[in-house]
């Protein structure tokens, strides 16, 4: 696990630097300048964040799902406390991704809010996640906390995909690849971007990844001593 996480550290300070750092130009001359993508121009860089910190919330709230479905199957505690702890952290990520996104906003749309139906999409899985969290702290049994958690946990992941990828796409709205945009699905999805911002983008979403894994890997031992400590204490 030391190679994950220096191998994510070093993935994220190199996007963090480069893509800030290299300058956008109307005709590149070379690897160190990054060509001006219209309606976005220096906004784009929010691409080498925001896009990877929403793909690895996506990656926690299923892995969650996964390990919700595993307990039912096993009913073994551990598979509830990797659940809940890709949970948490896909959590965190969410809120993230919605900071990022409401900057995007500010900048290109003229408010950190729009109700687009990704902003909206999002929101509601804020609210899903909250609830969930809800759910596990009103429940004083660990039985009954984890096989509801479980079953919570697998609807919700259901429900992940179809609003991050199906919904934004079938309502008009202001995102790219909204229904009705002439421009298509904009930069990312269509590689309408240029060779080298490839690279930092695919080394963000790379490095983003394997944070995550290692966060879990962390939460989970955490999660772990939290559990046995209590179960001394009970």
């Amino acid at each position: 696990m030391r190679i994950v996480k220096v191998l994510s550290i070093i993935l994220i300070t190199f996007v963090l630097i480069a893509g800030i750092a290299i300058p956008l130009a109307p005709a590149p001359q070379g690897l160190f300048e990054f060509p001006i993508i219209p309606g976005l121009e220096d906004k784009a860089r929010n691409i080498f964040y925001h896009v990877p910190i929403a793909w690895t919330t996506v990656l926690a709230f299923l892995v969650s799902m996964w390990y919700g479905y595993r307990y039912l199957r096993t009913r073994s505690i551990d598979d509830d406390l990797k659940s809940v702890s890709s949970a948490g952290l896909g959590f965190m990520l969410c809120i993230l991704a919605t900071v990022t996104g409401s900057l995007w906003a500010k900048f290109n749309w003229g408010s950190f809010w729009n109700w687009d139906p990704r902003e909206t999409s999002i929101f509601v899985l804020l609210l899903i996640y909250g609830a969930y969290f809800a759910l596990r702290s009103a429940l004083a049994s660990d039985e009954a906390r984890a096989r509801l958690s479980a079953v919570y946990a697998i609807i919700a992941g259901l429900t992940v995909p179809f609003f991050i990828f199906v919904l934004p796409r079938m309502v008009a709205g202001l995102h790219p690849g909204a229904k009705g945009d002439v421009d298509g699905s904009g930069p990312v999805l269509e590689f309408k971007m240029a060779p080298n911002m490839r690279v930092v983008f695919f080394s963000s979403l790379i490095g983003f990844t394997l944070f995550y894994i290692w966060l879990l890997t962390l939460r989970i031992r955490a999660a772990r001593l939290e559990h046995h400590v209590a179960d001394q204490h009970s």
